[in-house]
């Protein structure tokens, strides 16, 4: 499992990024490639551990949040024809660009 985990990282973010370009153009399976890709990430971000800490805890929830905003966005590129979809996909990358730089900041902490 430890090393699947990184690969349905590795997967899905590549195929969300190819789903979120391609979507602009029209291409009727884009939606598809970026939500399957978007649920790769989830699953991966679901079973990292959580950590000992609270403030490790907290980051872990935001991270999993931001993982749920990322198919929030694969929903709103199904039922909207608009560009509502861009907005959910950056509060999503927000979240998880945050609790990106933040975790291993704390992990430190916990191993010092």
């Amino acid at each position: 499992m430890k090393q699947l985990v990184p690969a349905f990282f590795a997967v899905g973010a590549i195929m969300a990024l190819t789903g979120a370009a391609v979507f602009i153009t029209g291409w009727i399976y884009a939606p598809y490639i970026y939500t399957i890709g978007a649920g790769f990430i989830a699953l991966a971000q679901v079973n990292t551990p959580k950590g000992k800490s609270k403030t490790l805890k907290r980051l872990r929830i935001q991270q999993i949040f931001g993982a749920l905003a990322l198919i929030l966005t694969g929903a709103f590129m199904f039922a909207t024809r608009g560009n509502e979809w861009i907005a959910c996909l950056t509060i999503a990358a927000i979240l998880e660009l945050y609790t990106a730089f933040r975790i291993p900041q704390e992990e430190e902490k916990e191993r010092a």
